[in-house]
């Protein structure tokens, strides 16, 4: 009864942005048809206006952009409105300014070993520009870290109960989604017997992504039991300028600073195939135990500060205190809309592509691209490079998918290889490449990921994880199937249209 008063709880939220939305929209549509009705030279005047705000669009090279593009030439006034009120990147906004405040403080607790770097060079010449532009951004190299690789949901979930039974000063987990059940159970009782043992425990968790849990009754337990919570942008307050579509979708663990875990996986039992939904849910994640859990570290304690607001952390008390000897190198790095349009993420994924030389694949629930990343994708392909992508058979979101299939295309015909995932979802987020390098973490293959999200994850090298990443990848593609442009070409027209449709909001969906 508990569970299903707070799934309502949740819907009932959630039709109360909507309908807010909607009304937004209905109130812009009418405004301009009576300015177009009764002030035809105020209606002209938004017309050059809103032409203008294109060519600027288009001057400053921001790809995502392009949906907004149309829509405002497609409907001047109207599309204007609508891209002033939700589509501008309030670079200057207070909200953005705390973001970047607390970026370059927790740049002062990040120092690079020169040496490290030197050594990345000599062994991965290659691949040191990446590793470079990621330090030049603030996220530094590190050695001396184990990497542990897990290729399904449930062996983290092990892994991770036990490490948390082990903590002795602090607990940091923050996560996309929660949602009760059996690993949802299992955590919070390890929480509670750890806060009692004088252990700091703070739960970061998204508002959107747990709308089901997230009741006033949800936030008095956590605050029964000694648990600092906080809740990433509630929606409720930023329906007015649809910034509530920038979400913390990043999913990380720590542990004493001393291990640390991030990756697709969220705080809900599909994600162990506890439950079923999609068939077979199909994610991974990586651990790190040593030097590089630092980098973790900071980035929970960034977006702790970014939520809180006013929160000041000193970052020094939560430092890594074990050392040990392991062998290759680990970078953290996150991303979010604060950085439009210079992205790390995905200025590392570019890279990724740029530099492989004998193969790159790569595991993604959703495929959305601009055009740049198609375009490197394929000239990699029709360069000799083996091209690989796996995306599910089975999917959560069905405007997406059309979309993702849409993609297909243009990639096929190039050379990239297609596969789908038959048993189910793969919620996985992956990419290796060449036997050397490999990213693991919350990062999507789409223009959220790319642009809208704060995300997350680990880029490696010379690790076990690298080869165990390709090979997994390699299993994976045993039960999946491949797709021909043959194949893809015969989609019912219908579907034809509706994802013709679909991609030209693609940055929206």
């Amino acid at each position: 009864m508990k569970t299903i008063r707070k799934r309502y709880a949740g819907i009932i939220r959630a039709a109360t942005v909507g309908v807010s939305v909607i009304l937004q929209v209905v109130f812009l549509y009418l405004m301009a048809v009576l300015l177009k009705e009764y002030s035809s030279w105020f209606y002209i005047l938004l017309e050059i206006v809103s032409v203008l705000v294109v060519f600027s669009m288009l001057d400053e090279g921001e790809t995502y952009k392009n949906s907004w593009i149309i829509i405002i030439l497609l409907l001047p006034v109207f599309g204007f409105c609508l891209y002033f009120m939700w589509g501008r990147n309030r670079r200057n906004s207070r909200t953005y300014k705390r973001v970047r405040e607390v970026y370059e403080k927790s740049r002062h607790f990040r120092k690079q070993d020169k040496k490290i770097i030197e050594r990345f060079k000599e062994e991965h010449p290659n691949k040191a520009l990446i590793s470079q532009r990621l330090i030049n951004e603030g996220f530094m190299l590190y050695d001396n870290t184990k990497v542990t690789y897990y290729d399904v949901g449930e062996k983290k979930f092990e892994a991770l109960y036990e490490d948390l039974k082990r903590a002795q000063k602090f607990i940091f987990l923050e996560y996309f989604i929660v949602n009760d059940g059996e690993v949802w159970s299992r955590i919070k009782d390890i929480l509670a017997r750890k806060v009692k043992e004088h252990v700091e425990v703070r739960f970061l968790y998204d508002d959107f992504g747990c709308l089901n849990i997230n009741t006033p009754e949800f936030r008095e337990e956590l605050a029964a039991l000694g648990i600092r919570f906080s809740v990433f942008s509630p929606i409720h307050k930023e329906a007015t300028r649809l910034t509530f579509n920038y979400r913390n979708h990043q999913k990380i663990a720590i542990i004493d600073g001393n291990v640390g875990y991030t990756g697709g996986i969220n705080l809900s039992d599909e994600y162990a195939n506890i439950i079923e939904r999609f068939g077979h849910w199909k994610d991974t994640a990586v651990r790190l135990e040593g030097s590089g859990v630092w980098g973790l570290t900071t980035i929970f304690l960034e977006m702790w500060e970014i939520s809180k607001g006013y929160e000041n952390l000193d970052y020094s008390r939560y430092m890594p205190t074990v050392q040990i000897e392991a062998k290759g190198f680990v970078q953290p790095l996150a991303d979010g809309p604060a950085n439009n349009p210079n992205n790390p993420i995905w200025d590392t994924y570019m890279h990724m592509i740029d530099k492989a030389r004998d193969y790159i694949y790569f595991t993604t629930p959703y495929l959305v691209l601009d055009r740049e990343m198609v375009n490197d994708l394929c000239r990699a392909a029709k360069s000799g490079v083996d091209v690989r992508i796996i995306t599910p058979r089975k999917y959560d979101k069905w405007y997406v998918y059309m979309v993702t299939v849409k993609n297909y295309g243009v990639l096929l015909q190039n050379g990239v290889k297609i596969y789908e995932y038959v048993p189910g979802f793969i919620h996985s987020k992956t990419v290796v490449s060449d036997d050397e390098c490999a990213i693991c973490g919350s990062i999507n293959m789409d223009y959220r990921s790319f642009y809208l999200h704060y995300e997350g994850g680990v880029f490696m090298s010379d690790t076990e994880a690298v080869t165990d990443i390709k090979e997994d990848i390699l299993n994976t593609l045993k039960v999946c199937e491949e797709i021909t442009i043959d194949k893809w070409k015969k989609r019912p027209f219908r579907q034809k249209m509706i994802q013709y449709i679909l991609r030209i909001f693609s940055p929206m969906l």
